[in-house]
């Protein structure tokens, strides 16, 4: 019987990277129960996230500290595992994402020149006063760089990001005041009081969408299209700089 809909449905190859084992492993374990499936009309294994999260549990507690697992077995931590009905759109493939965000190891570390020098430019070359290199773990969303903004995270509900990383090109909002999704957003009504968005996915590992460069303006606007593609080329530098991190 296939289960309700009540959590994430989640690919066999989603299901390994969370395990942080090969999807031949993963298979094995589906196809002798230790992790409940079903197949889809199309003859593809589907399988539930409390399911694998049930098995990472089980695995960690039959595992000494002074067990051979290898760091990076599984998520460092709950906020890289994605959660239940989550306050905020998320790709179909979050666990992966979520993954290489974590593989990357730049949440909650200093602020680096590679990454500074970047916002810098972004905020140049739009003319915003604002930039960032946000990074969206399951619970907040970081900023790694920022200019202009003082605040050095939030709450992931509250990203613009969230919504940026479902697409590959660039994402833009020309008046949050004027956009449902965001005319009520926190930080709208209050400090910094966006009115503007534009940003482009920055990618990890697998090329999973990890974050976000953007570069926000307390008045309503657009880029152009230099503008665009200067935006454009800068999340490229920054996406090989990640990338280089997690090899």
């Amino acid at each position: 019987m296939i289960p309700s809909d009540e959590d994430t449905v989640l690919t066999t190859r989603a299901a390994a990277a969370m395990l942080g084992v090969a999807v031949s492993t993963a298979q094995q374990w589906i196809e002798n129960g230790a992790i409940p499936s079903w197949k889809t009309p199309g003859g593809h294994r589907r399988v539930r996230l409390s399911a694998v999260q049930r098995l990472i549990g089980e695995r960690a507690a039959s595992t000494s500290p002074a067990a051979t697992a290898q760091p990076g077995d599984v998520a460092s931590s709950k906020e890289f595992m994605p959660i239940d009905r989550p306050p905020y759109p998320a790709p179909r493939d979050e666990a992966a994402r979520l993954l290489a965000l974590d593989a990357s190891g730049l949440v909650d570390t200093p602020a680096e020149p590679a990454f500074d020098r970047l916002t810098w430019l972004a905020s140049q070359v739009t003319e915003a006063p604002m930039a960032l290199i946000s990074l969206l773990t399951a619970e907040r969303q970081w900023f790694k760089s920022r200019i202009g903004v003082d605040a050095s995270e939030t709450p992931r509900a509250w990203a613009f990001c969230s919504h940026a990383i479902l697409q590959q090109g660039l994402f833009m909002v020309e008046d949050a005041l004027a956009d449902p999704r965001f005319r009520d957003n926190p930080l709208v009504t209050g400090a910094p009081h966006i009115r503007f968005y534009a940003g482009f996915p920055l990618l990890g590992a697998a090329d999973q969408p990890v974050g976000t460069l953007c570069v926000l303006d307390t008045e309503p606007r657009k880029l152009r299209e230099r503008e665009v593609r200067a935006l454009r080329e800068l999340t490229a530098l920054a996406s090989e700089e990640i990338k280089r991190r997690a090899e």
